[in-house]
Order: structure tokens, then sequence, then C-alpha cells
């Protein structure tokens, strides 16, 4: 049996890691091509490293979107994000633009024609998850790490914190007793700060969004408190480390607390099930969690390129369902369409709400007016509970 008091650790990266860099630059090419045209096809990938960007993939959509065009949208997002350092400046690096015409075959297999329906864009396995541990029915440790550097760069980007730099890490461990979260254990904290700035001053500069993040009373022991544990983080960004799209999965979704599926989401259009497949499995275990039927659930869909149906749809409650998983399974594909075509069409995904998921999580996140993360709605529990009934 599993021990009931543990220790969880969880991760996340700012937008100004390299490989979030990556994955902000190739949404945002997406969302450029869907502004245009939302039935675009698209899965572009971004290279970064000193003062260069290196732009792949294939597309198919608008000829105006071009290679300048390309450029100027990887410059905007670097200047967004606030790099205007020696070794990578959004003015002046580099940047080559390899991207090219979706294959024809892959194109076969994907799109709809005669009685044929849209099929997936890939063959793979994807995962959803939720859990009652917080509101946004969000394992905690992954809510809580994204919080602290999310609100670190709000306050970056609005001149209160002059002395830190784009690219930042946290990490939060937290003490499970009974099973159940009930503080942290240690706080790890590293972020890029200009020269002549002490260990100590970036501590003391960090520690205020740290405590916020968290639940009054969570905060860790002093001697577990690590800011810039190596000393000095001058040298940050693709000048310190290459990135590359879809390097920071679990980052993007749960932390390690649930499975990941096979592929990343960032750069990639609606018909890859990648990406929408796992929205949609989100979507389903939130509204299974929010009806009340579970604490905590994993959905697991598998789909075969070309082919419309998804092949298998697991349930897992872990032992804390109301229902009987297999009878789960089977409503969850009564009451919402999972082929590629129903969920793109159920979630509104063929809008350019991307560019706003490439940091600090896919999940968890408030739904918008204009469709963005509208697999975070909870509007299905009553369908679900109806049909169980």
């Amino acid at each position: 049996m599993a021990s009931s008091s543990y220790l969880f650790t969880s991760e996340s990266v700012s937008e100004g890691h390299p490989d979030k860099i990556c994955d902000r630059i190739s949404d945002a090419i997406l969302d450029a091509y869907l502004k245009e045209d939302p039935y675009s096809r698209v899965a572009v990938e971004t290279l970064a490293t000193t003062n260069k960007v290196v732009l792949a993939g294939e597309v198919r959509g608008p000829e105006n979107i071009d290679k300048a065009r390309m450029e100027e949208i990887a410059r905007n997002c670097i200047k967004k994000i606030g790099y205007e350092q020696e070794g990578f400046h959004w003015e002046n690096c580099d940047i080559d633009v390899y991207v090219h015409e979706q294959s024809a075959e892959i194109a076969q297999g994907v799109d709809a024609s005669g009685d044929k329906d849209e099929g997936a864009g890939d063959q793979g396995i994807m995962f959803g998850y939720a859990t009652d541990e917080t509101e946004e029915l969000m394992p905690p440790a992954i809510l809580y790490a994204h919080k602290i550097l999310r609100t670190m760069a709000s306050a970056r980007h609005a001149g209160e914190t002059p002395q830190l730099a784009p690219d930042a890490k946290s990490q939060v461990t937290l003490r499970y007793e009974d099973g159940k979260p009930v503080g942290t254990s240690s706080i790890v904290v590293s972020t890029q700060h200009i020269e002549g700035v002490s260990q100590n001053e970036v501590r003391e500069i960090v520690r205020p969004f740290v405590e916020n993040a968290l639940p009054k009373g969570w905060m860790c022991p002093e001697d577990e408190f690590y800011v810039n544990p190596t000393g000095a983080f001058v040298i940050g960004g693709p000048d310190g480390d290459a990135g590359l799209t879809g390097r920071k999965i679990i980052v993007d979704t749960y932390g390690g607390a649930a499975p990941h599926g096979g592929g990343a989401f960032s750069g990639k259009d609606p018909t890859k099930v990648d990406r929408s497949a796992a929205y949609a499995a989100r979507y389903l275990a939130k509204n299974v969690v929010a009806a009340g039927l579970a604490k905590k659930c994993v959905i697991q869909l598998s789909y075969a390129i070309g082919v419309s149906k998804p092949l298998s749809t697991f349930v897992d409650l872990f032992g804390t369902g109301k229902v009987d998983e297999e009878k789960l399974a089977n409503v969850l594909n009564k009451v919402r369409n999972l082929s590629p075509r129903g969920i793109r069409e159920t979630l509104q995904l063929n809008k350019p709400i991307y560019e706003r998921t490439a940091a600090y999580g896919h999940f968890g996140r408030n739904p918008t007016n204009d469709g963005g993360f509208s697999w975070e709605r909870a509007d299905l529990a009553d369908a679900i509970l109806a049909e169980l009934s």
C-alpha cells in the first residue's frame, strides 16, 4: 500500500527560459496562421542559442505569412519577454527560417473527404488529469511553482524588480500527511539578474513572491529556502543554454503528478491530437471531479493517424470514484465527440489562442471570453451526471 505521508516536488520555468522562448515563438506563429485562416495546418519548431534563432517545420495556410513575417513574429516575442542582452537581443539576433509546405501524405490522412471524417494528425496517447486538492482542480505543487514565476515576471514587466532578468526556474516540494498537502518542505528559485546584485539581495527580492504564492503558513523552513544556490546567475537565456520547442512538457501539464502522453503541445495546430486530445482529456477529467464523481481522475485517449475515432478511452479514479470506471468511459464518449473534429469544434480550438499557453502551464488557467483555455470550463458536469443516471 502506498504511504499516505510523503514529499512531492514539481518545477516550473519562466517565459524567459530558453525552452519557453521557443514554445512562445512556435505558438505565436501558429496564432498568426489561425488568425488569417482558422483551418491552417501548422507544425513549427524553434531552436534558440546565443544570438541565434532557427525555425523549422511544415505548414499549409496563407502565403502572406512568409519568412519575413515569421522572423518579425519571433523578434516581437523575444522583445515582449524582455531580452535586450549582449548574448541575446530581439533586435540583432540572427533568425533563420526553414519552414516548408505540409507533406501531401500527411494531409491526405488528416483531411476530411467524401464520407471520411477528419482524421488524427498522428498516432499517440494523451492524458488528462484533475484533483480536488486545489480550487483549480490542479496538483498544488505545479500550481504554486507557476504562480511564483508568473508573479515575478509581472513585477519585472512593471519595472518593480529592475535587478531581475527574464530567465528563471522554480521548484516546490510539498509535504503530504494522510494523503493531503499540509505545507512545503523546500523551495528552490533560480533567477537571472543583472551584474552586481548579491545572492542575498536576490533572495530577499524573491522571498515575497514565494510567500504570496503559497497558502498562509506554508512557507518552508529558512534553511530549505534556496535562491540561486550556485551563486551568480547573470548569463542566462539562450546565451547560457540552448532552447528547443517542446522540451518542458511536464511543466506544461501536471508537474509529474499524472502521466504525460508522447508529444509536446506548442507550435501544433488542433488537428494534432498531441495537443487537442490532451486538452480534451483535461476537460473531461476536470468535469468528472467537478461533478463530484471522484477526488482524482486521470483519462487516457489514444488515436491512429488518419482515423477519426479514439481507439481507446481509459479512466482511473484512484479508488476515489463513486461510479464504475468502465461505465464512465462509455459515458464520456457519449456526451462528447472525441474525434479530432469533435474536439476542435467543442472547445473552439481553431482560434489564435495559443501564444498565451506557452508559459506557466496549459492547465489550471481561467477560460477567457475570446475562447482561450476553453478546456478549463466545468460546463460538462451536469451532462455527465444526467447520462449516468
